[in-house]
């Protein structure tokens, strides 16, 4: 009796143990449960002050008022954004002056994109097609080239296309610019503004800014059509071949269809990045061409010194990227629905 008493008394401290052991999770859920709300109410109160205040703010100033001599103050007017969109004497007189600048911002971050996409694509395609040890060399040298700011890059073109130093020196010592000048092609040139009457010149010029604006954005278009060009079946590339496709046609019936929408999703990334680009074009566009960003330091930091006018300009920036944006979106689901 006493050899039973004691094995009743050991299963039942075990049960009692076990019983203890499974109250324990639940008293750290419970306290688990209450400290995560917290946690998350403070990363999103962290979340918002830090990129939707700023917002918020800018949104607040650019209703602003402009005291002639001085600094601003709060208001509610909503003048700064009919300036932008018909200038300061409407209505007895109507400017499109910033209209047209918004204009040269969207069409330089559209082609800057389009043409980074252009080269990035088939290059990024034959890169997955590497051996690793190539690819990671590659990578390594585009992740690399990361590091270089704006401002590098912009010396770097400048030097390139210099009249001195770069290309337009080099057409000169190789009597391609003489080639031109015969050819009739040196007045062609200069009527679409990237000749003079003795040589080619690039700068300053839509061209050089577009191009130097793709080579900006080139590494990020690689970096992002990396992992979808390398994760595409290979059989049915193989298969394609198999059934006498040319390469030409594989990309555009197998490839290109099945990488659609990270092509879209990367060209919505450089489209928004390249809205901002500042340093280009004030060193490669002219004047007349340059774009909205530039204004907006100008009216910040400038001899205006109209914060108001110039946070209605980064509204109006931010609003018809956002407005773009939400129609590629849209676009893009509807391919997809009718591809289905």
């Amino acid at each position: 009796m006493s050899d039973l008493a004691a094995a009743s008394s050991l299963v039942h401290a075990h049960n009692g143990s076990r019983l203890k052991g499974q109250k324990r999770p639940r008293a750290d859920a419970v306290r688990s449960s209450g400290v995560r709300p917290i946690i998350m109410t403070a990363i999103a109160a962290f979340l918002v002050f830090v990129f939707l205040a700023p917002i918020l703010l800018v949104i607040a100033v650019s209703f602003g008022e402009k005291i002639e001599g001085a600094s601003w103050v709060w208001a509610f007017d909503p003048s700064n954004y009919a300036r932008v969109f018909v200038g300061i004497g409407w209505p007895d007189q109507i400017t499109l002056l910033y209209a047209y600048k918004l204009g040269y911002t969207l069409a330089y971050a559209v082609l800057g994109s389009l043409i980074a996409i252009a080269f990035a694509f088939p290059f990024t395609y034959f890169l997955s097609q590497c051996s690793r040890p190539a690819q990671a060399a590659w990578l390594v040298f585009i992740l690399a080239s990361l590091s270089m700011s704006e401002v590098f890059i912009v010396m770097g073109w400048d030097i390139m296309l210099s009249n001195r130093s770069g290309l337009p020196a080099l057409f000169k010592a190789t009597g391609v610019t003489a080639w031109l000048k015969d050819t009739g092609w040196l007045a062609v040139l200069k009527d679409w503004g990237l000749a003079n009457p003795r040589n080619v010149k690039f700068k300053t010029s839509q061209l050089a800014t577009v191009l130097t604006m793709a080579y900006l954005v080139w590494p990020y278009a690689v970096i992002l059509l990396y992992a979808p060009l390398s994760r595409i079946d290979r059989s049915m590339i193989e298969a394609a071949r198999t059934m006498g496709a040319g390469s030409f046609t594989v990309m555009r019936t197998v490839v290109v269809p099945v990488v659609r929408i990270p092509v879209m999703g990367t060209l919505l990334l450089l489209f928004v990045y390249l809205l901002g680009a500042y340093v280009t074009v004030t060193y490669f566009a002219e004047p007349a061409h340059q774009t909205l960003p530039v204004s907006i330091y100008e009216a910040i930091r400038g001899a205006t010194l109209n914060a108001p006018f110039g946070a209605a300009q980064a509204v109006v920036l931010l609003s018809t990227a956002g407005v773009f944006i939400l129609a590629s979106l849209w676009l893009g689901r509807l391919a997809e629905n009718r591809g289905r």
